[in-house]
């Protein structure tokens, strides 16, 4: 049953056993499908993938081939068609605060309901309205629009104050290309281990590989090995941006932290928190509280060179606040602008990376200014599972 399925997903790099399989027919045997197509769908994942970085991979196979089977849709092809049109222009749009302040009462529950509601009732394209899904007005439901909140139905991302996106492939994110969510952290992260130093301390390990290699070579006699202890020798200095255009972000910024600080793969980590770009202090939370800030001298003062520096942050920000003295030192030698800040940063930390969320603006000449100028400065990695790895290689290149 579905044997073209099965060489589908080996063509496309799947490792899918017989074994596995079998257990795929005896679970449909057994009505654990529960005689849907959905729930076909989440048993053959379920059975047939062994990683979380492989998802994509099986849905592109899954819907290639089921593509003839028709399942109902969050949201119909017709209205995508209507909302994916790049010629509607914005001259709808104007800023409503009454609406605005309205659409910010809507819990994420009520705003579910309502998307369903308008799903059912609408039978034709709106742009600029408050009520139906459409473009370019104050509703809640559509794209390109000014709503505070709200679901985003098409289109692309603008202003990126959506809580979700309609009919969006759940596991998609799970690409190796693609940005990085809470698990992904996870098994980037693992991948550490294979990077950690070996100590430079004698020999005390018993090294199973080579005693065996020995004995061998020996006739048989026992020969014991021993090596030099593996140990991640690694400290890292962690500052985050945090505000204005990174709050986009600061979920996955979250993960981030979490993953790090948990992930045992560092000797020491300390984390700071800048907003744009680092200037005379630094926060220890990422409400910037001055109360909870120490003096930017201090950490260069008294943090070891030996530490590893990862700034995050997507690098966007208004030309002065990064070269024109924004915010300058307490000293009138002291750095003038964020940029000599940062090259302070970097001249202090040998191994320095810049891990950003964001790809490169593509409008708006003061914010590619900004992002260009930072990334000439620091070797600058997307916060992708491809990004992250190659950015702990090049912090523990001796």
């Amino acid at each position: 049953m579905f044997e073209d399925f099965l060489y589908l997903l080996r063509k496309n790099g799947l490792k899918v056993s017989l074994t596995e399989w079998m257990a795929l027919v005896e679970a449909m045997d057994k009505g654990l499908h529960s005689s849907s197509f959905t729930g076909f769908y989440h048993l053959c994942r379920c059975l047939l993938v062994k990683s979380e970085a492989d998802f994509d991979t099986f849905d592109r196979c899954f819907l290639e081939y089921f593509k003839d089977v028709p399942f109902q849709q969050e949201v119909s092809q017709e209205l995508l068609d209507w909302l994916n049109r790049p010629e509607v222009l914005s001259d709808y749009a104007s800023w409503d605060e009454e609406q605005a302040l309205k659409n910010l009462g809507f819990s994420e529950e009520e705003i579910e309901r309502m998307l369903k509601e308008r799903m059912e009732e609408q039978t034709e394209e709106h742009n600029g309205g408050r009520y139906w899904v459409g473009t370019h007005g104050m509703s809640t439901f559509g794209n390109s629009g000014l709503s505070p909140k709200g679901i985003r139905v098409g289109g692309q991302s603008m202003y990126r104050r959506a809580f979700r996106v309609a009919g969006e492939r759940k596991f998609r994110d799970f690409r190796r290309d693609n940005t990085l969510d809470t698990r992904q952290f996870q098994v980037a992260l693992r991948k550490l281990r294979q990077f950690s130093g070996l100590v430079d301390l004698p020999p005390t390990e018993f090294d199973v590989d080579n005693t065996i290699k020995d004995t061998a070579d020996n006739g048989g006699v026992l020969k014991v090995r021993y090596k030099r202890p593996r140990e991640n020798t690694v400290k890292v200095l962690l500052l985050m941006d945090s505000g204005g255009s990174m709050d986009y972000y600061s979920q996955l910024c979250s993960a981030l932290f979490q993953a790090v600080s948990k992930s045992g793969h560092f000797k020491d980590l300390k984390v700071y928190y800048f907003h744009n770009c680092v200037y005379s202090r630094l926060y220890q939370d990422p409400m910037l509280m001055s109360r909870n800030s120490v003096q930017t001298d201090w950490v260069l003062s008294n943090i070891p060179s030996d530490y590893k520096l990862i700034l995050v942050g997507d690098a966007q920000m208004a030309p002065h606040e990064l070269l024109g003295g924004y915010y300058g030192g307490s000293r009138e030698d002291g750095p003038k602008c964020g940029m000599d800040w940062l090259r302070l940063l970097k001249g202090r930390f040998g191994h320095t990376v810049w891990l950003n969320p964001s790809e490169r603006p593509g409008w708006g000449q003061y914010w590619c200014q900004t992002y260009d100028a930072i990334s000439q400065e620091f070797p600058m990695f997307p916060l992708t599972v491809d990004g992250l790895e190659e950015a702990m290689k090049k912090l523990l290149v001796r």
